[in-house]
């Protein structure tokens, strides 16, 4: 026998092994001897890794030494001395959708869970009640059609998640590993060309995951969308399961009429959107077929390496087929599978509805988008349009992943001074192609991972733009501070991607450059043709593309179409005699 203790690498073998033991025969431990809980996906997704000599990363060790949906307590302790999480505790508090920001700002950020981004005016009061008295004072829309409420002290943390479930609402597992904020179509429900109204799938999937413990395990977050084929783009094909409405003919195996197409594997930071597997899945089908989804990823997700442990890394290494099969095993029956032939065309879908006076499919109603800028509105209109939307509607708020907001079922007679109210809000139901189309993340001023001031820089940017040029089509401009790509930039016209910029002897903020993205039927992954831009360098470079789009365009040629035309060197060069 000796003294000395293991080495890293006998300990590292000890603990696989010892972990293979308890996988296969339960945890060799006194008292009651009890098996593992037959519902702890995670647990045994990890025992596996380890068995195979696999070393967790620190998030998932964070994981399994406590559950971190079981540290109310502990949040409530801290708050009760003023004081923020520390280490891999800050991770787990996400699961309560409180993100300690600092350095960024000493204070929470805590993201809401509202599926299809709809909610009432008496949540929207009491959410500007929450920011006013709790956080800074105002609520930011972010691209999951969803609310933040930032600059929340440290002992106001329990206090926010008990008022949230007071209004009905939650944050549980809108941060950190867990299925975040399920998308749908804002226009659900009210849209003449819609094929299905997504609500109902939409809040199915969301309470089925609140209500399974076991779907937190995930080894990396996960974004589920659906589209119901309405005016309004979701950008279902920039997640992870993607459902989109669609009709299918008589005559091919199945009863004629509306479905959704199942997509997986987007991830638009990744480079990479959701791919179409030919199968067709019947509406109030969708919960089974996520769940089993979530299931296999939990079982066969990466764990060792945070960088590779999306679904589209499992896609990846196994391929469609395998990963299918898994589902289908796990849900107990096949999938229907249909060729694009069966498949009507779907409606067309327009940049800019969620702006401005549309008709609903209720006879003599109209929704108002109303312009909110760069996603951030203060307590105090959040009061107004909430008296907008009770005064003129039915008391509905309905978020978009355009960063803005619609306000429903206003009769057309009443329309003129529903704009009128909006407008002494000091806000607009009407923009150009430009502010229409612009998207910004948090930036540097609320994200500890931003480089660059989106907010301000876009805010910026569009003003500076508007004074120099008009321009007739749509145009997206998306500026995101950091390469988790919260504003997805490369699905956009121009996507500008937050940098440190060397600027003589000093670092200054500024953006990498990219052109030519686009989702839906125009998807594609913006080039970067310009890294390491200077923010103050910036404005000329996107007026010169933007100037030569105009000159050189065909009739009715997007700017997507006339740059797919343009090689890099030649972008490159073009926004080089800018500079």
């Amino acid at each position: 026998m000796t003294d000395q203790p293991f080495s890293t690498e006998q300990q590292e073998y000890l603990k696989g092994f010892m972990a293979g033991v308890e996988a296969k025969n339960g945890p060799l431990t006194g008292g009651s001897g009890a098996s593992p809980d037959p519902t702890d996906l995670q647990r045994a997704a990890q025992d596996r890794t380890l068995a195979s000599g696999g070393k967790l990363v620190p998030e998932e060790d964070a994981k399994r030494k406590k559950n971190p949906l079981d540290r109310f307590g502990e949040i409530s302790a801290l708050a009760g001395e003023n004081k923020f999480p520390k280490g891999t505790d800050v991770f787990l508090t996400k699961y309560h959708g409180l993100f300690f920001v600092a350095p960024a700002q000493n204070s929470f950020m805590c993201r809401l869970r509202m599926p299809g981004g709809i909610l009432n005016t008496l949540q929207f009061r009491g959410l500007a009640d929450m920011a006013e008295e709790m956080g800074g004072g105002y609520t930011d829309v972010t691209t999951r059609a969803n609310l933040q409420i930032r600059e929340i002290a440290a002992n106001f943390a329990p206090e926010i998640l008990t008022r949230l479930a007071d209004l009905g609402l939650t944050s549980r597992g809108s941060g950190a590993d867990n299925v975040r904020n399920v998308t749908g179509s804002p226009t659900a429900g009210i849209d003449p060309q819609e094929l299905i109204d997504t609500r109902a799938d939409a809040r199915r999937i969301h309470h089925h995951i609140l209500n399974h413990r076991e779907l937190y395990g995930l080894p990396r977050k996960f974004n589920i969308a659906f589209d119901g084929c309405g005016v309004v783009p979701v950008l279902e094909d920039t997640n992870d399961v993607a459902f989109t409405a669609v009709q299918v003919q008589d005559g091919f195996g199945v009863p004629g009429g509306v479905y959704y197409t199942l997509a997986l594997g987007g991830i638009t930071g990744h480079k990479d959107f959701a791919r179409n597997t030919g199968i067709v899945v019947a509406p109030g089908d969708t919960t089974p077929v996520c769940d089993a989804i979530l299931r296999v990823f939990i079982a066969n997700g990466d764990r060792t390496n945070r960088l590779k442990a999306r679904l589209k890394y499992v896609l990846d290494d196994w391929g469609f087929d395998k990963f299918l099969a898994a589902v289908e095993e796990e849900t107990g029956r096949p999938f229907t599978r249909l060729p694009p032939e069966a498949l009507l065309p779907t409606p067309a879908q327009s940049r800019s509805a969620h702006i401005g006076v549309h008709p609903q499919r209720q006879f003599g109603l109209s929704y108002v988008g109303v312009v909110v800028p760069v996603g951030r509105i203060t307590v105090e209109r959040m009061r107004g349009l909430a008296d907008i939307a009770d005064r003129f509607g039915s008391g509905t708020i309905r978020l978009t992943v355009w960063q803005n907001l619609l306000i429903s079922d206003i009769p057309n007679q009443s329309i003129p001074e529903a704009l009128a109210a909006i407008e002494a809000l000091g806000l607009g139901h009407s923009a150009g192609p430009l502010r229409t189309g612009l998207v910004a993340c948090t930036g540097n001023a609320g994200c500890k991972f931003a480089a660059s001031n989106t907010k301000g820089h876009a805010a910026g940017l569009v003003e500076w733009l508007e004074e120099r040029i008009e321009v007739d089509a749509p145009i997206n401009i998306h500026l995101t501070g950091c390469h988790n790509s919260c504003a997805q930039h490369y699905i956009a016209d121009i996507g500008l991607l937050g940098a440190k910029v060397e600027r003589g002897e000093d670092m200054v903020e500024g953006y990498d450059l990219h052109v030519g993205g686009g989702a839906g039927p125009n998807q594609a992954i913006g080039r970067l043709i310009r890294p390491a831009v200077a923010a103050e360098d910036v404005p000329p470079l996107v007026l010169a593309l933007l100037e030569t789009w105009k000159t050189e365009r065909t009739p009715d040629q997007s700017f997507q179409a006339w740059s797919a035309t343009k090689s890099d060197d030649a972008l490159t060069a073009l926004v080089g005699t800018a500079a």
